[in-house]
């Protein structure tokens, strides 16, 4: 069975930062594409940043230099540092794993920006 659970969502001021985490299981972590999504009310999901099972990352011009996306194969985790946060970056943070047909999402984890 496929998990990917997300932690590290929470309330924090514009200017703060955040740690999100999303640990797998059930699947070669090591091979598969890792990304993070958001969600905000009354808006699409929308990329926020991935990274290759090569470790090549892209980002969304809206959190690039602010955001960073690694992954951890020994400990099947990929991890959103989150700094300078903004209001705008409210959401619902999703992880997603994919490799060929396969994709897998989390529940999500909710992250407030506001004072």
């Amino acid at each position: 069975q496929v998990q990917l659970v997300e932690s590290g969502g929470d309330l924090v001021q514009p200017g703060g930062s955040l740690r999100l985490s999303c640990a797998a299981s059930g699947i070669s972590f090591s091979i598969y594409d890792m990304g993070w999504y958001r969600q905000a009310p009354g808006k699409q999901r929308e990329l926020v940043a991935i990274i290759t099972r090569d470790q090549t990352t892209n980002y969304a011009d809206s959190v690039k230099g602010r955001f960073t996306i690694s992954r951890d194969n020994a400990k099947n985790t990929v991890y959103l540092q989150m700094n300078s946060l903004k209001p705008e970056d409210t959401a619902v943070y999703y992880c997603n794993g994919r490799r060929l047909i396969a994709s897998y999402w989390g529940k999500g984890t909710p992250v407030t920006v506001s004072s």
